[in-house]
C-alpha cells in the first residue's frame, strides 16, 4: 500500500460543533509495513478540560497550558502530512476534529479518511469488540502505550492496518491493497464483501 498518514486526537469531549476542541494530536506516517516518521504534540485551544476527560486521557489543565497554541500546532502536523491519504480509528470523529481545527486556520482538508473501525468490522467480523484496544489485543499486537494518548493511540491503529492489509493478502488473495480499495471496502455492507473483492481483482 503507498504511504498514509494514520491520525489521532485528544479533545475536550465528543463534538466540535458543541464546542469542543482539540487537546493533542499525533500523526504517523505507514509505508510498506512500518511507521517511518512521527508527530505529536498537546495543543492549548483555550477550553477548560473537564475532570472526567482528565481522567480519561491523563491530559490535565497544567499540561494544556504550557502547550503549544493550537493554530501553531495544526499548521504544523498539516504541514508534516502533506497529501498523504489518511487514516484513523473511528475515523468519523477524528475526520470532525480535523475540519473544525484546519478550518479555524483556513485550511481545508484535501484527502479522504479511511477508517480502521469499519474496515476491521468487515475484515474481523469475528473479534468480540472492534474498539481499537481490543482489536490490538485480539490480533496480539504491540501496545504502543497508555490507551486515550494519540501518539500511543496512531500508532496501534498503524499496526492494526498492517494487520488488516495482511487479512485481505492471505484470507483474500488481494494482491494490490491501496487506500482507494479500502475505502470501498469500509462502504460495503458485510454480505457484499466478497463481490467488492471479486470485481477488484477482475479490474485489475
Amino acid at each position: 500500500m503507498e504511504a498514509v498518514a494514520v491520525i489521532d486526537f485528544e479533545t475536550t469531549g465528543l463534538s466540535p460543533a458543541q464546542g469542543d476542541r482539540a487537546t493533542e494530536i499525533a500523526a504517523v506516517i505507514l509505508h510498506d509495513g512500518k511507521i517511518v516518521d512521527r508527530y505529536q504534540s498537546l495543543m492549548n485551544a483555550g477550553v477548560r478540560i473537564p475532570s472526567f476527560i482528565e481522567a480519561l486521557t491523563g491530559i490535565s489543565n497544567d499540561m494544556i497550558r504550557s502547550a503549544p497554541p493550537v493554530a501553531d500546532v495544526m499548521r504544523e502536523v498539516s504541514a508534516f502530512i502533506g497529501d498523504y491519504p489518511l487514516v484513523a480509528h473511528n475515523a468519523s470523529f477524528d475526520c470532525k476534529f480535523w475540519d473544525a481545527e484546519l478550518a479555524r486556520i483556513r485550511q481545508t482538508r484535501r484527502q479522504e479518511f479511511a477508517c480502521s473501525l469499519l474496515l476491521a468490522r468487515r475484515l474481523l467480523p469475528q473479534a468480540p469488540s472492534h474498539k481499537l484496544g481490543a482489536l490490538v489485543e485480539y490480533a496480539n499486537l504491540p501496545v504502543a502505550g497508555r490507551a486515550h494518548r494519540a501518539l500511543a493511540d496512531a500508532e496501534m491503529a498503524a499496526s492494526l492496518m498492517v494487520h488488516l492489509e495482511e487479512e485481505l493478502r492471505s484470507r483474500y488473495r488481494v494482491r494490490d491493497v491501496s487506500h482507494e480499495l479500502l475505502r470501498k471496502i469500509q462502504s460495503v455492507p458485510k454480505a457484499k464483501l466478497a463481490h467488492c473483492l471479486e470485481h477488484h481483482q477482475q479490474a485489475r
